[in-house]
């Protein structure tokens, strides 16, 4: 979210030219916070128990050191603050696997329901297990208050439950009820780095200050609410994914942003809670396996049954700009719906153009305004952005001003414009995000527009001696085509860690979505906007991760036997990427057809993904194999899993026996003799798929677009005769020779008549 991005911006600088200066001095007395990960096997018998040791590792090397916490079920280990030379020194000791520097990561409804068709099947979705589910949501914490939080259709708090409802200054037991049923904060390691928290800024406790954990909780499970809106924007009856299973809150984000020991901390209560799905809208730089806190923290939870699903961020356009690209983790891409907010904008030639916004304040007089383009009236050279304070107040007094998106929050370029005297806003996109038009609450009269309408309006500026505009704001519009479309900003493939592993995993609603808003700020998220409201509309892959662990919550409810694996395979297999006229879905960045590096599997088909009819199933073994595939060491091995294990002498290992829903295939561009292309490149996947469904004959049909490889599954057929069978097919690629940078994607399908178990194939010569 561009509005999180500003807000965090001059916490980031700092941290930048801190790092910079530390990096510089030789001293190495600058503490920072470091993630110890221990080896429990390696503990001397002369401890009574693994904490005495942890406490004694630590001693070693720092007489003052304390430890900000302790981890048992995510990792053996423990976080301190530590200097640089203190951290060697304690790497340097028997027992310890690794001393990884803390990292910081950043956050990354009525309509969504009907679109998924959760509507209209709604008996099917009431199971009776379905308040049993319990979602833990990592954010920014909660505003309890929130009607969506209601429970009066809810009955006791499941018998499982262990967690509980922290108090603190603005938050009570009473906070907490049989909807959102426990509450906690993690700060010690955020308070750390930049001291302690003042409360009259933020809330130390799970109250939510910023409104995007209320917003994610919400849109997973939130309770039903008749008459929700933002402003009589997007009215109707709003509800979560899963409307009947219960929330439990942990606040790991704060102002400056969530650290990764805080994370850890987190997700180690909330296993031992007892939580059955996990949902983290947040992320940061990309890194292997056995160095992502979040990536082994995943896996820990993974290992006991619970669902993890995490945004795949919002770098999009570009590619390989994925984060939380792990297997086991459900990596979770952004769509839009059939629903916008439209403006409309009049220039003094006459023409007239669309766009969108959720301006809800006192109208443009319908006489025209003077138009200016930003850069014209900028103290700043060329600066399009409406920085804070680049603007001319005698040059913008009484105009309209054409602002670039990018850079700074999009309802701040506004709240800029208004404080130079600008009357009103044209907000135009860049390249970067092409026709995606994402509606803000603005603070004065605003249209948001593409790129290609945005360089008609300048041109227009740029050409008539005294241009002139205005802008007016619509209502709710229903029934847009087509949709869904790929987000701009949505994160894309190829997996920049392991490329043979296709992420993201599937999309979801991700754009415009109402839901819960923190009664602390304004739907902007501004300092000056001064308006309160119960539901916001907001964008981002934040909101499209906890659509897919509401419904992953459906899912585990009508089948509360299926692993986290089985859970995503139903997701995946069912999702779609055409349109029903055959067409694959758009991406808003090009207006092209898109691919599965931006969508993955496709866009999640709730309903189908309750009877798959065959599901890609994977147990830890499976994944400990995929390590060696990918030739980590036993130590790099037991970071991730806490567990001793050699890969085996002359056993076959390959990324390709992994049990994934989906296919990624990476090729070399080869040449022989003389620059010509050399023989074909065999590459061998083998899967497994389990019957849960009735007994069927299902047949495979594959795609064959790509001229430049030759796809043989063995066998063609396969009969299951009986629930939870299993059988293996192997897929064998042959591949030419392409230029690198070619990439090229065809499908697999298994059906039996009623089930379609589909597959998407990507295809990349580097």
């Amino acid at each position: 979210m561009e509005m999180n991005r500003f807000k965090l911006l001059f916490l980031v600088t700092l941290l930048f030219i801190c790092h910079a200066y530390v990096d510089a001095d030789e001293t190495n007395n600058h503490h920072k916070t470091y993630i110890v990960h221990m080896d429990k096997s390696s503990m001397p018998a002369s401890y009574e128990d693994h904490l005495q040791w942890y406490d004694a590792s630590l001693k070693v090397v720092s007489d003052s050191a304390n430890m900000l916490y302790n981890y048992n079920n995510v990792i053996h280990g423990y976080s301190a603050r530590l200097t640089s030379e203190e951290a060697r020194l304690l790497e340097e000791q028997q027992g310890i696997l690794s001393v990884q520097e803390e990292v910081k990561y950043e956050l990354h409804t009525t309509r969504s329901p009907e679109f998924l068709g959760l509507l209209n099947d709604a008996a099917v979705l009431e199971s009776n297990t379905m308040s049993e589910v319990i979602i833990g949501v990592l954010d920014t914490g909660v505003w309890p208050e929130l009607s969506s939080f209601d429970d009066k259709e809810l009955g006791p708090v499941p018998g499982g439950w262990k967690g509980e409802c922290e108090v603190g200054k603005t938050f009570y037991k009473s906070s907490c009820n049989r909807k959102l049923i426990g509450a906690r904060s993690f700060s010690q390691a955020y308070e750390a780095a930049y001291g302690p928290i003042d409360e009259t800024e933020e809330s130390k406790s799970p109250r939510d200050d910023d409104g995007h954990g209320s917003h994610t909780a919400t849109t997973a499970a939130g309770s039903t609410v008749v008459g929700a809106s933002l402003f009589g924007y997007a009215a109707g009856t709003a509800r979560g994914m899963a409307k009947h299973a219960r929330i439990a809150a942990y606040k790991v984000c704060w102002l400056g942003g969530c650290f990764s020991s805080d994370i850890l901390a987190a997700m180690e209560k909330a296993i031992e809670d007892g939580v059955n799905i996990i949902s983290l809208s947040l992320g940061g730089s990309v890194t292997d396996y056995y160095r992502d806190v979040i990536a082994i923290a995943a896996f820990a939870a993974t290992s006991q049954g619970i669902l993890v699903s995490c945004s795949a961020g919002n770098g999009g356009p570009i590619p390989e700009s994925l984060s939380n690209v792990a297997p086991w983790i459900t990596t979770v891409g952004a769509g839009t719906m059939d629903r916008q907010f439209p403006a409309y904008i009049s220039l003094g030639n006459g023409k007239k153009f669309p766009g969108s916004s959720l301006y809800s304040g006192k109208p443009l007089p319908s006489s025209f305004m003077p138009l200016v383009v930003a850069g014209n009236v900028s103290s700043t050279s060329n600066s399009n952005f409406c920085l804070p304070g680049s603007l001319i107040p005698e040059k913008v007094k009484g105009k309209i001003v054409i602002c670039d998106r990018g850079t700074n929050a999009r309802a701040q370029k506004g709240l800029v414009v208004k404080n130079a005297g600008g009357v009103g806003m044209i907000l135009a996109n860049t390249e970067s995000y092409g026709d995606e038009l994402v509606a803000d609450a603005h603070l004065i009269p605003t249209a948001a527009v593409s790129q290609t309408t945005g360089d008609i309006i300048k041109n227009y500026v740029f050409t008539e001696p005294n241009p002139t505009a205005t802008v007016a704001t619509g209502s709710t519009q229903l029934g847009v085509q087509p949709s869904p479309v790929i987000a701009s900003f949505s994160s894309r493939g190829p997996n920049p860690i392991t490329p043979d592993v296709l992420k993201p995993d599937l999309i979801a609603p991700g754009v415009n979505i109402l839901a819960g808003w923190t009664g602390k700020v304004g739907p902007t998220g501004l300092q000056e906007d001064s308006r309160h409201v119960g539901f916001n509309i907001v964008s981002g892959t934040s909101m499209s991760c906890p659509h897919a662990s509401g419904l992953a919550a459906l899912i585990m409810a009508a089948h509360p036997e299926w692993s986290p694996a089985a859970i995503k395979s139903a997701l995946m297999t069912t999702a779609y990427s055409t349109y029903k006229n055959g067409e694959s879905i758009q991406d808003l960045a090009t207006g092209l057809q898109s691919t599965p590096f931006d969508y993955g599997a496709g866009h999640v088909d709730p309903i189908s993904a309750l009877d798959p009819g065959l599901v890609y199933d994977a147990a830890i073994d499976n994944y400990i194999d995929f390590f060696c595939a990918i030739n980590y060491s036993p130590s790099m091995i037991k970071t991730i899993t806490k567990q001793d294990y050699s890969c085996q002498d002359g056993k076959e290992y390959g990324v390709g026996y992994l049990n994934y829903p989906s296919f990624s295939v990476p090729l070399e561009t080869a040449s022989g003799p003389g620059g010509g292309s050399s023989a074909p490149t065999v590459v061998k996947y083998t899967r497994t798929l389990t019957n849960v469904g009735s007994p069927a004959t299902y047949k495979v049909s594959v795609s064959q677009e790509t001229k430049a490889v030759k796809i043989l599954v063995e066998p063609e057929e396969l009969t299951f005769s009986k629930p939870n069978e299993k059988k293996s097919f192997t897929v064998t690629f042959t591949a030419s020779s392409m230029p690198s940078g070619t990439a090229s994607f065809d499908y697999l399908k298994w059906m039996d008549g009623k089930h379609i178990v589909g597959s998407p194939i990507a295809f990349s010569w580097s």
